[in-house]
């Protein structure tokens, strides 16, 4: 790679005047920075980032610690900030944490290390978010922030969203409705089962409730273990706390001989793309996971331009999609992007 000095040598010129031309910071005749520019070219120079961003104290870089970019929410919601931020001149470093405390703090450390302008992250360890906040990184958080510290964040109104699910099995006469939720140490997913028991009155019937890990596999496993039951003491609808949960309990009834949605009737929570296209089409409570992307891309790099401000707290308001999964031959009853909210 060719440096700064071998680019004045072949133009002929000072190694100020390189730099002049190439950061523009001083008046250069035509004749020189033509010679300049023509060296720069042939020798396929690129100008040291690092230097850049020492002179500037910026890197132009946003770090980005999501728990799986396979999970297509993760990567629609990736998708929304990249975007955001690359309209706004700044490339992205995205980092998999796979769920794993020890993967996530390395990431972390090397983010801070790259001098990152900002960072995004989905969850953060207590003891990691300390070290953020001491190095004053501006930062945005998906949908929640770690407890006692104050960060802006961004994420749907899961409560509503539970809420919206149960609302709508309800409407559909559905007598024995179940629920299968992530990890129960995540809040999201607690928080989308309270919005459905605070549907059905206060009340769910837990024998009907089982656990997966927010993939489509667990999903299967755990529809498998509520639909093998007899016709009288399986439910009749299913709210899963996210869509690949959801598309795993379709292949489930579909093996067990189910009818969907004449039988059970099956909702999800996120609205990824791929929603839409299963068999049958899976009705789902939407958070606009580009949307959100984008939103949480804005927060940040208003953050970073006005780091003073004080924290805020962007809420989506969530949409109900009804597809064929609930109601034969349904399509989308809405495809506006759901809103915000303090």
């Amino acid at each position: 790679m060719a440096t700064i000095k071998e680019v004045a040598q072949a133009a002929g010129v000072s190694y100020t005047t390189v730099s002049h031309v190439l950061n523009d910071t001083r008046p250069v005749s035509p004749a020189a920075r033509e010679r300049v520019l023509a060296a720069a070219a042939a020798l396929h120079y690129v100008p040291s980032a690092l230097a850049r961003s020492l002179r500037s104290q910026t890197t132009g870089t946003i770090g980005m610690i999501i728990p799986n970019n396979s999970n297509p929410y993760f990567s629609e919601v990736a998708r929304g900030i990249e975007d955001t931020c690359w309209a706004a001149g700044y490339s992205v470093i995205l980092c998999n944490s796979d769920d794993d405390p020890a993967k996530q703090r390395d990431y972390l450390n090397v983010l801070l290390t790259k001098r990152c302008d900002g960072l995004i992250m989905a969850a953060l360890a207590q003891t990691d978010a300390e070290l953020l906040r001491q190095r004053r990184v501006p930062a945005v958080f998906i949908d929640r922030a770690p407890e006692g510290l104050e960060y802006d964040v961004v994420g749907v109104d899961n409560l509503a969203g539970g809420e919206l699910a149960g609302q709508h099995l309800l409407a559909l006469g559905r007598a024995r409705i179940g629920c299968i939720g992530g990890p129960r140490e995540l809040e999201v997913s607690e928080q989308r089962i309270a919005g459905l028991r605070r549907a059905l009155g206060g009340t769910l019937d837990d024998s009907l409730c089982e656990t997966a890990d927010f993939s489509s596999a667990g999903g299967y496993a755990a529809a498998l273990r509520l639909l093998a039951r007899p016709a009288g003491q399986r439910p009749d609808a299913l709210f899963c706390c996210n869509d690949m949960m959801a598309i795993g309990a379709l292949r489930a009834a579909a093996e067990l001989g189910i009818a969907v949605p004449a039988e059970l009737a099956v909702v999800g929570f996120d609205d990824i793309d791929l929603a839409q296209f299963v068999h049958p089409p899976l009705s789902s409570v939407s958070q606009g996971t580009r949307a959100l992307g984008n939103i949480t891309a804005t927060c940040l790099l208003e953050r970073i331009a006005t780091p003073e401000q004080p924290p805020q707290r962007r809420r989506i308001v969530p949409v109900l999609n009804v597809r064929g999964s609930s109601v034969a031959g349904a399509h989308p009853s809405s495809t506006t992007s759901p809103g915000t909210k303090p």
